[in-house]
């Protein structure tokens, strides 16, 4: 498996996607700091999640899945300030706020799953 088969990895992209598309539009665009801080949440996230995967072993890859959860976090805070501003429309903020708290929730059961297997990672496997 790769990390890219992964649903909270592909959910993370789709975010992350729409996020750039949102944050291309006037006035979000001119508004420079903010445009690249919410591009930045939103990338750590699906970053985050790869980066995890890629270490191996299921307790780098929950530290790393914990941060992603933060940006997660973080990203849905700054879609609370695009709206208030009204930089996005109530149906996009809407829209988006429940991807990340859905994206939130998988990485929660995701890092429950992990702290309850047996399993420690693929750097662990025994060589035959």
């Amino acid at each position: 498996m790769k990390f890219e088969d992964a649903d909270i990895w592909i959910d993370a992209r789709d975010l992350c996607r729409e996020i750039y598309e949102i944050s291309e539009h006037l006035p979000f665009k001119n508004d420079f700091k903010f445009k690249e801080q919410i591009r930045s949440s939103a990338s750590s996230i699906m970053d985050n999640v790869a980066e995890g995967f890629e270490r191996g072993g299921n307790k780098e890859f929950i530290q790393f899945l914990y941060i992603a959860k933060g940006s997660c976090g973080e990203t849905r805070s700054q879609l609370h300030r695009a709206y208030d501003v009204k930089y996005i429309n109530h149906e996009k903020y809407k829209t988006l706020c429940e991807k990340c708290t859905l994206i939130s929730k998988k990485i929660s059961g995701f890092i429950h799953y992990l702290n309850n297997s047996p399993l420690k990672g693929i750097k662990y496997k025994p060589t035959n």
